[in-house]
């Protein structure tokens, strides 16, 4: 209920202050039209020179420019707010004259200016003047071109700084959502420099306006003065320059300090800490600096004519200085040499200690330098983005996380070949011919094409290397023409696939049951109270190791619930049982388009045999057939699994649930993609064909 409270809280308050928002953008508007009491237009000049006082405070305790990134758009909104004060001055200012009521106007007419009458008029003029100079020729214009350099630069810096960070994502530095963080600072930052090179001119726009306006009010006012209100030259005068003065005053402050903001915001490039804690760190440093200013104001003291009552007190302050800053010198001088002298003496036989051995990545792609251009961001890096699809499409067809794949270049490896690892043990490894093309033969080619003779790295299969001239040629040939950076993905995709099991670890299973608990927290601490990590992890990895997808975790966990109790240690029993439970998933990932699986079956007393001889071991079930037995059933597998291709479908050898895991795992050294069923493991939906049964009796190989 709190947090429901908490969310309606902070949804009013947002609604709110975009409609406070929205409201004050209609009154900055509505003000160049609707004509203003004396009172309105005090308080809202009063609350313009507030708002430019909270702008150049927070743009000094501000760190990074990103912190205040709607800088740009508040300098807009101030000056035109700003320009709408002036236009609503001077409409009183002209048609009030001498009982004009704004009272900071006439504050900053005559207190600011320190005088009264002629000489007032005089010294405003000209503060008004030094105030219009300092801000247009020196803080604007050098904002305005910091401004501009900065937008230049941070965009052509763009792309390397781009590049920096995909190199520390591939090379394990950071992580994918930090480089995310990383890379939407950098395009915040381009927006922000390139929002102030354009922001910086309502500045200076505004300061040339301000100049116009009292122009304009001042030969406005006299002639409203001496011809409208009849007064003479000496009242005009009095009246609408001073009122003109005020008005100038009152609008330029505001104004000045919104430049000197800007001008720090642009300027502060590389800081880690605010304004004033650069400032008091980066004057703190050195204690000989302050000892030779006490010196020269000593010095300058006792020179005629100097203010010695104003001198030495400075002089002091700065040798005070000195002193403390040579102190706090001395102190971490002493503090660093007494800890080396303690890091000298320490005994040699003194153990040292190792840095802590970085774990190895789960997976990584090593490239010979040849093969760098695959992954550079400026000549297209097309394999990071095959590799992201990768990682995508795994997540999709077997349900597994890949993690992220590190990779790096290995000047060991020949210029054009590339390695794949998983856990630092090498999985496959491949050549292949930078502008050239993979060309593979599927059958059935109506015209032959010369060509390197070589071997497809992904599935072992005969292929050649062609230019890109031929590319054409052997695509209306029927071959199947790949690039390089497909050749890598798909090696790649297939080893994910071989070795899925291996990829998954219990670090990977815990953030599997991690991410359940939220939505189905009732079967993952069901299934954890009854099997461990290790255990859930061995039964994932049967899944995977013969290509059953695990994300339908939820049926998974909910067979695991009601079988781990009944067999807890037999993991194999539990693996069959989870392959029971996923049972339309398997038979439709096998099935035609009809629901047909054209299935291999064993014969009886084949499997009968496989049974008698099951041994337990520390890897599972095993067939334990007599050498010369064994031989024969497989050569009886592998005639009866070449045929079945041969006629243009999917092995699938069906046998009873106990034999199910015989057959795999007898089989997996000499046919290791071999689909194995289970009987319990086809849904009624789905037809059986057997098209091939396999036997160790003489002339029943092929029935």
């Amino acid at each position: 209920m709190a947090d429901i409270q908490s969310q309606l809280s902070t949804a009013f308050l947002k609604e709110r202050s975009d409609a406070l928002v929205a409201i004050g953008v209609i009154i900055v508007v509505m003000m160049l039209i609707i004509p203003l009491p004396s009172i309105i237009l005090d308080t809202f000049q009063a609350s313009n020179l507030v708002l430019s006082l909270l702008i150049l405070l927070i743009v000094l305790y501000t760190v990074r420019a990103l912190d205040f990134s709607i800088f740009p758009t508040i300098l807009l909104v101030s000056t035109v707010f700003s320009l709408a004060l002036n236009v609503s001055s001077t409409r009183l200012i002209l048609s009030n004259g001498s009982e004009f009521g704004g009272q900071i106007v006439r504050a900053f007419g005559s207190f600011v200016t320190g005088a009264e009458g002629a000489e007032g008029l005089v010294i405003g003029a000209i503060i008004y003047i030094i105030i219009i100079a300092v801000q247009f020729l020196v803080i604007t214009k050098g904002a305005t071109r910091v401004a501009e350099v900065a937008a230049r630069f941070t965009l052509d810096a763009l792309p390397g700084k781009q590049m920096a960070i995909d190199a520390e994502y591939s090379n394990g530095s950071i992580s994918e959502q930090e480089a995310q963080r990383r890379k939407q600072d950098l395009q915040k930052e381009v927006d922000f420099y390139g929002a102030m090179d354009g922001a910086s001119k309502f500045i200076q726009g505004n300061v040339t306006v301000g100049i116009l306006i009292t122009v304009v009010n001042i030969v406005g006012g006299l002639i409203v003065g001496l011809t409208i209100h009849g007064e003479d030259l000496n009242t005009a005068v009095n009246t609408y320059v001073s009122l003109t003065i005020g008005d100038g005053l009152v609008s330029q402050f505001p104004s000045l300090l919104v430049s000197t903001a800007t001008g720090l915001i642009v300027t502060r490039a590389v800081s880690d800490g605010s304004f004033g804690r650069d400032l008091t760190q980066q004057f703190g440093r050195q204690d000989r600096v302050y000892w030779i200013a006490a010196i020269f104001l000593f010095v300058l003291a006792f020179l005629p004519g100097f203010p010695w009552y104003v001198l030495l007190p400075l002089a002091a302050m700065s040798a005070v200085m000195a002193y403390r800053l040579g102190q706090r010198r001395e102190e971490r001088e002493t503090k660093e040499k007494d800890q080396a002298a303690q890091k000298a003496a320490a005994p040699a036989e003194q153990p040292q200690e190792f840095p802590k051995v970085a774990p190895l990545d789960p997976i990584s792609l090593e490239l010979g330098y040849g093969l760098v251009p695959l992954v550079d961001k400026e000549q297209g890096a097309e394999l990071l983005e095959r590799i992201t699809k990768i990682r995508r499409e795994t997540a999709l067809d077997l349900g597994l996380i890949v993690p992220r794949i590190r990779i790096i270049d290995n000047m060991r490896l020949d210029p054009s070949e590339y390695c794949l690892k998983i856990r630092g043990v090498e999985v496959g490894r491949g050549i292949l011919r930078m502008g050239s093309f993979l060309c593979i033969n599927p059958g059935g080619v109506s015209d032959e094409i010369d060509g390197e003779k070589t071997t497809d790295p992904a599935f072992g299969l005969p292929a050649m290397w062609i230019s890109e001239n031929d590319r054409d040629r052997a695509e209306r040939a029927g071959y199947t023409v790949v690039d390089p950076p497909s050749i890598i993905a798909t090696h790649l995709t297939e080893l994910i696939k071989r070795n899925a099991e291996s990829i998954l670890g219990r670090q990977e299973v815990k953030s599997l049951l991690d991410g359940l608990r939220e939505d189905y927290s009732a079967v993952v601490e069901e299934v954890q109270n009854i099997l461990g990590i290790g255990e859930i992890q061995k039964v994932l990895q049967g899944l995977l190791r013969e290509q059953v997808s695990i994300r339908n975790m939820v049926s998974i966990l909910e067979s695991l619930a009601d079988y781990a109790k009944i067999a807890k240690d037999d993991i194999p029993y539990l693996i069959e049982k989870v392959r029971q439970g996923l049972a339309r998933q398997i038979c439709l990932q096998y099935a035609d388009d009809d629901k047909i699986i054209h299935v291999i079956t064993l014969d009886p007393e084949l499997e009968q045999q496989l049974i008698e001889s099951r041994q337990q071991t520390a890897a599972g079930v095993m067939p334990a057939l007599p050498p010369d037995q064994h031989r024969r059933w497989i050569n009886a597998s592998m005639n009866t699994v070449k045929h079945v291709q041969e006629m243009g479908y999917l092995p699938v050898v069906l046998t009873q649930e106990v034999t199910r895991p015989l057959v795999k795992a007898g089989t997996r050294r000499d046919i290791a993609d071999l689909v194995v069923l289970s009987v319990p493991e086809i849904i009624p939906e789905v037809n059986i064909e057997s098209i091939g049964v396999i036997s160790t009796r003489e002339n029943e190989n092929e029935r």
